[in-house]
């Protein structure tokens, strides 16, 4: 073999096995190994529903790290499921803390819950220090045979 194939085939082996060690990753198929993948800047949008009722399943504090909301809706009222979960909210005080700007946040709750006023009354100072204001609303809107309580927000 002449030594300039070899030198040629020693050239395109690392750029192949790359590729293929790439491909064949079995972690890329696991919902986890996106975390490990480079994350762009953070999203910055008016309001942001807590995802899934503000149940721990899927809300951490890389959430609040990466979609930073001047509103952040809390609507879980199901104690049962872990609805509104106080890690989430506690997540929310920990993702806030790494913004590296104190922008005001307002978290609204749709409802009023055991789970919630416990937190705002044991983090408040917290709150404060990186201006998160919690907003209670005592309107209720009646539709109907059906009443519900309501917040207006104004952007």
């Amino acid at each position: 073999v002449p030594e300039d194939d070899l030198s040629r085939s020693s050239h395109s082996n690392p750029g192949k096995s790359l590729v293929n060690g790439i491909k064949t990753n079995p972690a890329s198929n696991s919902p986890k190994s996106s975390l490990s993948m480079p994350l762009g800047p953070p999203v910055y949008v008016d309001l942001a529903y807590i995802p899934n009722h503000c149940s721990g399943k899927n809300t951490d504090p890389e959430f609040f790290k990466r979609v930073r909301a001047s509103y952040y809706v809390v609507s879980g009222n199901d104690a049962a499921n872990g609805e509104p979960s106080r890690a989430v909210l506690d997540a929310l005080l920990e993702g806030k803390s790494q913004w590296g700007e104190n922008l005001q946040v307002t978290l609204i709750p749709t409802h009023d819950t055991e789970v919630t006023r416990e937190w705002y009354q044991q983090t408040h100072e917290k709150q404060q220090e990186l201006n998160i204001m919690v907003l209670a609303s005592s309107s209720t809107v009646v539709m109907q045979d059906e009443s519900f309580p309501a917040c207006k927000i104004e952007f």
